[in-house]
């Protein structure tokens, strides 16, 4: 029997990201000469993948458009079109994205979307695929099947959840350990942790495509030794307890990384960082490749301060916790 006659709506739920030290060090230009390592963190902010049997054996996509066709070469959307490829659907479905967060922000939604759709296909054939293999597939179709200049880090976190750090070997082999930190530092993170949105949004491949050819060229090779250095560090400090150390690295990893690539930044994006540091911050960064996005500040006390601060500035605040599931399946009839 068909596996697609076999059931009625599947419905996928996959975290977003937030790098916590040595982002930039997942990507290949770095990794195949170098080795990566990286801290990250699964965010309580969702991509939800809604899967449901057609009624005819052709296929409705919706996402930011919605599109009708009758086979997966007629797909516009790269990432929809190489997932049913992989995974050998070809028809009879109806597939919804929606998200928590907006894209383009720097919280991973592409990788996101990637893992959570092909969880969401893998149920529809009844084949299991473990968390890793989910976030290599979703990684192999990005840069592989699509040429995207991204790394290796979203699809991991978004897959697995949970606080990890990950390490990057010069074939790309990655593995990973859970952080060990203490339920009262993790409270602490959590709460210490404000993120605001710049209302910026950009094309991450642009800064991406612009980062990896520094890195091959040369000229951002030594910042990004120093950011995974940082890394390393930070998560000394976390395991540790030390979050005020944690925060101080925080704002040295983002002087450093803004000095990567000339479009990591600009104008506006200087000025709300002065605004935080002016009004208590201890640490911050742009989340992601960089020029927008969600601006992550580590308030050691000062939050009200700060969040008064930056609502002048008419930047929202979303407040996360971190998420230990990964993606899962949350509806399967």
């Amino acid at each position: 029997m068909d596996p697609i006659d076999s059931f009625e709506t599947i419905i996928s739920r996959t975290p977003f990201r937030m790098p916590l030290g040595g982002g930039g060090t997942d990507l290949p230009s770095y990794y195949q000469k170098f080795g990566g390592f990286f801290i990250s963190g699964a965010i309580n902010k969702y991509m939800s993948i809604v899967i449901h049997r057609n009624f005819s054996r052709g296929m409705r996509l919706s996402y930011s458009k919605t599109e009708m066709v009758n086979n997966t070469d007629e797909i516009e959307h790269p990432m929809l079109r190489e997932a049913l490829k992989k995974t050998h659907v070809d028809h009879g479905l109806e597939i919804l994205s929606f998200a928590d967060i907006p894209s383009s922000t720097g919280l991973g939604s592409s990788g996101s979307f990637a893992v959570g759709l092909l969880k969401g296909l893998y149920t529809v054939k009844r084949e299991y695929r473990s968390p890793v293999e989910l976030a290599e597939e979703a990684c192999d179709i990005a840069m592989n099947r699509l040429k995207e200049p991204s790394g290796k880090q979203d699809e991991y976190v978004a897959s697995l959840g949970g606080i990890k750090a990950y390490t990057i070997d010069k074939s790309g082999k990655v593995t990973y350990e859970d952080i060990s930190i203490s339920s009262s530092t993790l409270a602490e993170l959590e709460s210490n942790i404000m993120l605001f949105y710049t209302g910026l949004t950009r094309d991450s491949r642009d800064v991406l495509g612009k980062q990896q050819s520094n890195i091959k060229s040369g000229s951002s090779v030594e910042q990004m030794h120093k950011i995974k250095e940082i890394g390393i560090k930070s998560k000394d400090a976390l395991e540790d307890g030390d979050l005020h150390k944690y925060g101080e690295l925080l704002h040295e990893h983002w002087m450093v990384k803004r000095g990567v690539t000339s479009n990591m930044t600009n104008d506006t994006i200087d000025r709300y960082v002065a605004v935080a540091r002016e009004n208590g911050a201890l640490g911050e960064k742009l989340l992601g490749a960089g020029g927008g996005g969600f601006l992550m500040v580590y308030a050691d006390g000062k939050h009200m301060q700060i969040r008064h601060a930056m609502e002048k500035l008419g930047l929202p605040e979303y407040r996360v916790r971190f998420d230990f599931e990964g993606s899962k399946v949350v509806y399967n009839i």
